[in-house]
């Protein structure tokens, strides 16, 4: 079965005439206004603020004949403006019962229908006939104003809808409508949609970059924020990437078209934000079992109810209809059908807000549950790529003076730490230049001679004799026991300073850590790296718990065994080799900056690679969770409370004098329950980390 996008109603796929594809998604719907409501959701709103304004006037006229005015003729008046707002403004639940009756099921507007319809027929028949109904009793008021309070509980929803999917129309907005192709040295202007892998595309300052590419001139700042979350502009120069919808700010930029379309992270962003508002938690099949059986069990609560009083209890046939159509509108599971879906809606675009994308609903749901947690280091702790720690300086040589002996030596070296050299000399604006010869060793490091013929060495011990590797020795161990992979630097046959490298722990790293560990989740470091490097990096950030050495199986066991003694993990990832792990965990969290296939196995994607983020996801996780509890407990007790009311269980106690007023109120119950779920829900959009 499938389940209607808009309320939430069970749907025959195989009966359902009412359905529209999306993005290649097929989505089934219990009426004609909900498929308004999804495919054109402006268009529905509009028509829903007409029959209000249409409703609500003739209502206040019912009500002041019925109980301020009583004309002699008043009924006749009543009787052609009730049926104006019977029949025009509360068309739509005609038109739902005639979905339902297509498609072999009951839906929502079933009920208002029914239950509005033995209201106005009952009161109809004794204006026109009043010899056969000697008892009396019009109930247009009781018609028009359930019409109208539903109809305002509707478009109030409506609008608070609206807001929440605030987060996905951002999101679409950012979608770039033209682009600059470069066409033999021409600059054409070219719709979007006609951009091909491959163009030349050029890129003004202050425009959006029109889809993902790559950098091939220029250098410029570009705005990230509005995808990554990251608040700083980020440096973009040639072979760099770029993502479509982001905001180049200072220079030109000519860029070539990686990606196009849906293809585009922007489209996948969107897409998955949209399958995650749209898709179930465990949480939701209870409710959509009860449901599925709802309507027709409240249709003959309320007959039972109706005739049971009437034969039994010795109540007036006007009473009789009241308890029937007090029954079907106090039971309307509009809140029930929402419940999950707009706490979904809500959690899923604040979660993109925050450069989190959760992939199904069902994410959110274990998430919550998360007691232990597996990482890795490269990539999630860390940045990934050395960077320059210590410059220790030796034989009265200035730190400065060793850097630059050294990026000499590696300005022809393609090595990550040859990179990571230069790359901290041109940061403290330190000019190296290309030696005059070079030679590598595999394994052991470079020699070279630099422009004034002074023979440069850097790399490890096995460029050094032990009489030279002992002066130094106490110093290399230090470092290394650091966790830092060291180099000697040595010039003319005299070692001069060592240079030690590390991979970075991000800035981030050690608060998210911390936070895991005061919220009392099981922290495992389960890496590739030595025991020394493994080590150190667990000791900086405070985890007790580490295996070095892993290999993928190595990283699946272990989640395995903690899943075996009942822990619900979490194992957050970047690498091909945490593929099988991220499937593995309970939830699988990837770093967005890591390989495609640990994007695609991971159920939830942080795309500013901060493992903070992680702890964000889990904890709305369990936020988003609470919300759908309390929504679900508010649509139930609700029920559960007040249909016994509605079915007379007052009468003994006050009388039927209740149901002069009992309908209106459950009309206005219905729409405030309604109400009441979405506005909850859209709690969730304040969400903060703590």
């Amino acid at each position: 079965m499938a389940t209607d996008p808009v309320c939430g109603m069970y749907v025959d796929e195989k009966n359902s005439t009412l359905a529209t594809e999306r993005e290649g998604k097929k989505y089934y719907f219990c009426s004609t206004n909900c498929k308004l409501q999804f495919e054109r959701p402006e268009r529905e709103l509009r028509n829903l603020r007409i029959a209000l304004m249409i409703s609500w006037p003739l209502t206040i006229i019912v009500a002041i004949l019925t109980y301020v005015l009583h004309l002699g003729f008043g009924n006749y008046i009543m009787l052609v403006l009730a049926s104006i707002v019977q029949f025009y403004a509360g068309q739509r639940f005609y038109a739902g019962i005639a979905d339902a009756i297509k498609n072999k099921s009951a839906n929502m507007d079933t009920l208002i229908a029914i239950g509005t319809s033995a209201a106005w027929v009952y009161s109809t028949a004794v204006t026109l006939l009043p010899s056969l109904f000697p008892a009396g009793g019009i109930y247009f008021d009781t018609s028009t104003i359930i019409i109208s309070l539903i109809l305002t509980g509707t478009y109030m929803q409506r609008l608070a809808e609206s807001r929440a999917s605030t987060a996905v129309s951002a999101l679409i907005a950012l979608q770039p409508k033209v682009a600059h192709r470069i066409e033999g040295g021409k600059v054409v202007d070219t719709a979007i949609e006609q951009i091909k892998k491959g163009d030349m595309l050029l890129v003004k300052p202050g425009e959006k970059i029109p889809t993902d590419s790559v950098v091939v001139e220029g250098e410029s700042s570009v705005d990230e924020s509005m995808i990554t979350g990251e608040s700083m502009p980020v440096t973009k120069r040639a072979g760099d990437k770029v993502m479509g919808g982001t905001i180049n700010a200072t220079s030109s930029l000519k860029v070539r078209a990686a990606k196009v379309g849906e293809d585009t992270a922007l489209s996948q962003i969107i897409k998955i934000v949209q399958d995650a508002a749209s898709s179930k938690v465990p949480i939701q099949k209870l409710a959509d079992r009860v449901a599925s059986y709802f309507v027709p069990i409240v249709v003959l609560v309320g007959i039972l109810a109706s005739l049971s009083w009437y034969f039994i209890g010795g109540v007036s046939a006007n009473v009789s209809i009241l308890i029937f159509v007090s029954v079907l509108i106090i039971a309307c599971p509009c809140a029930l059908g929402i419940a999950t879906p707009a706490a979904l809606l809500v959690s899923s675009g604040r979660a993109a807000k925050e450069g989190i994308l959760v992939k199904s609903g069902e994410s959110l749901q274990k998430a919550s549950k998360i007691n232990a947690l597996v990482l890795d280091k490269t990539g999630t702790l860390t940045k990934g790529k050395p960077e320059v720690i210590d410059i220790v300086a030796i034989s009265g040589y200035k730190e400065k003076e060793i850097l630059r002996f050294a990026a000499t030596a590696e300005m022809n070296s393609e090595h990550v730490i040859g990179k990571a050299i230069i790359a901290k000399a041109d940061k403290l604006g330190i000019k190296a230049e290309f030696p005059k010869k070079f030679t590598y060793k595999q394994g052991s490091g470079i020699t070279a001679l630099d422009k004034n013929g002074r023979r440069i060495v850097i790399g490890n011990r096995d460029l050094f004799d032990n009489k030279q590797i002992g002066n130094v020795e106490k110093q290399l161990q230090k470092l290394e026991s650091e966790g830092k992979t060291t180099l000697i630097v040595g010039v003319s046959g005299k070692i001069i300073g060592l240079i030690a490298l590390a991979d970075v722990i991000k800035e981030d790293s050690k608060k998210a850590i911390n936070a895991f560990k005061s919220s009392g989740y099981e922290i495992w470091l389960i890496t590739g790296d030595n025991e020394r490097v493994a080590n150190a990096v667990a000791k900086q950030l405070g985890i007790s718990n580490v295996i070095p050495q892993a290999k993928p199986k190595d990283k699946m066991d272990k989640i395995a065994q903690l899943q075996k003694g009942g822990k619900v993990v979490a194992m957050v990832g970047d690498g091909i080799n945490d593929a099988p792990a991220l499937t593995k965990a309970d939830v699988g969290i990837a770093i967005g900056a890591g390989t495609d296939v640990a994007l695609q196995a991971g159920s939830i994607v942080l795309i500013k690679n901060s493992i903070y983020d992680a702890f964000t996801a889990i904890q709305l996780g369990k936020r988003t969770m609470d919300k759908i509890r309390q929504n679900l407990f508010w649509a139930f007790a609700y029920n559960i409370v007040l249909i016994p009311v509605a079915a007379g269980v007052l009468i003994p106690f006050f009388t039927v004098s209740v149901y002069s007023v009992l309908p209106l109120l459950a009309a206005f119950a219905m729409a405030f329950s309604s109400v009441t779920v979405v506005s909850n829900s859209l709690l969730l959009a304040r969400f903060k980390a703590s």
